[in-house]
């Protein structure tokens, strides 16, 4: 994260809608964008967003209730100098992995909020005309462009263009732009028509990641039982009521998390420091302090050791989420789709479980879903061990970096990557923009 807040203005300035927790955000800082406002309506979303993106004005208002003139105000613009207009409509009633149009001009659960989605699209349109950017980007999934939902994608398509702008869209996979997910998103650009300029898209990478890349401790050795694991990323932590000995203190509040081999006393930690690992992503819910200190062979030390149970670490930690610090949000153990994976082999979908997937390991991850974050719920997988992702592993196979911030229960965090667009895809789509459009050098 500090990598890319040093990464140099560009000397354009975006604004973004339905921002989520923020992943397009990050890719248009990537590319070196100022991102300057900011509009996401779910509670958690915004609380992610504000912790990671602070230097932007956030408004968690209803999209409805906001109008172009207030963002002009707050991002210190007048209509038309704005540089780009992005937004990402919520998309639950186009996905192809929902019910579509049974919901269609219905309000519906959606996150946290119950509320009619397939209208959203058209408030984005509302706010790029009042606003009249140079360029705007426009993100949704793929299930928009097929089957019945195509004349919803007409209609969309026809009143961009009536906002007088030059206006293309394409379907782009996240795999071939640098993410190691195979995540299609349709994405609409277009070019306000006194720039002169037609639309681009960024060209498809000439290679892919795989799992095994992204996740390079996954894997060791030849497929089948003989798997060995490599080297562990450090756990996902959420502790509860834990004792310091340091502050006299009950409760939380990160102020060091470190993963030490070695003898410990006198309630210090000592020997060798681990960190060069991935790090690990603490939480905390209350406003006490902790110190993290975990110790590898064996005995006292760790927080979690208080209830008894110690981890090898040279496995990958279970995820330890919410006011439990023993309650394992990963394992599928116990559950229906925990008994039908172990009839998969690497690479192989079930057939009794539409969302049942055990991926492999030298390909890319298939798509990550944001509902899909509870034990026993048929999801994506990690590939050689019965459990679920970790909350690491998924940022990593989503293009988020290792520090990005993440707050709530396991399933809240995945739902917030589930539903982002991947950093690394946006910040592909950015530069091209900024490099073939917005350029003045550039014909």
């Amino acid at each position: 994260m500090a990598e890319i807040a040093a990464v140099p203005w560009n000397g354009f300035t975006a604004i973004s809608t339905f921002s989520g927790c923020g992943g397009s955000s990050l890719g248009y800082k990537m590319a070196g964008f100022r991102v300057a406002w900011a509009s996401e309506f779910i509670p958690a979303a915004v609380a992610v967003y504000r912790a990671n993106h602070p230097d932007t004005v956030l408004d968690s208002r209803d999209i409805r209730k906001v109008q172009p003139a207030e963002i002009l105000a707050a991002a210190g613009l007048k209509a038309g100098e704005l540089d780009l207009f992005d937004g990402s409509p919520p998309c639950a009633s186009f996905s192809t992995a929902g019910k579509r149009e049974k919901y269609w001009g219905k309000a519906k659960k959606y996150s946290d909020t119950v509320q009619r989605t397939d209208d959203l699209f058209f408030e984005y349109i509302r706010l790029l005309d009042g606003l009249k950017p140079k360029v705007f980007v426009a993100e949704n999934v793929s299930g928009l462009v097929k089957g019945v939902a195509k004349g919803y994608f007409l209609e969309i398509l026809a009143r961009l263009k009536a906002c007088g702008y030059r206006v293309g869209c394409r379907v782009l996979d996240a795999q071939w732009l640098g993410v190691p997910q195979a995540r299609q998103r349709t994405i609409f650009i277009g070019v306000r028509e006194d720039l002169g300029k037609d639309p681009v898209f960024p060209k498809p990478l000439p290679y892919r990641y795989s799992l095994r890349e992204a996740l390079p401790w996954v894997v060791r050795g030849k497929y089948g039982p003989k798997w060995k694991a490599s080297d562990a990323p450090s756990p996902t932590v959420s502790a509860g009521m834990c004792y310091n000995p340091a502050t006299s203190h009950q409760g939380l509040e990160l102020v060091e998390a470190r993963v030490l081999q070695g003898p410990q006393g006198n309630g210090r930690a000592e020997g060798k420091d681990l960190t060069d690992r991935p790090a690990p992503a603490v939480l905390a819910t209350q406003t006490r302090t902790m110190v993290v200190e975990t110790k590898l062979t064996g005995g006292s030390g760790s927080a979690f050791e208080q209830k008894g149970r110690a981890y090898d670490l040279n496995q990958p930690c279970p995820t330890i989420l919410g006011s439990k610090p023993n309650q394992l949000e990963v394992s599928m153990t116990g559950y229906a789709v925990g008994r039908e994976w172990d009839k998969l082999k690497p690479g192989q979908s079930s057939g009794r479980y539409f969302n049942l997937v055990r991926p492999h390991p030298d390909h890319p991850c298939p798509t990550i879903c944001a509902s899909h974050g509870h034990a026993g719920v048929a999801s994506v997988t990690h590939p050689t061990e019965k459990r679920k992702l970790l909350i690491a592993e998924l940022k990593r196979i989503c293009g988020f970096p290792d520090d990005f911030v993440l707050t709530g229960t396991y399933a809240q965090q995945w739902e917030r990557l589930g539903r982002a667009v991947p950093p690394v895809m946006m910040s592909h789509i950015a530069a091209v923009i900024r490099d073939q459009i917005l350029d003045p050098t550039t014909s």
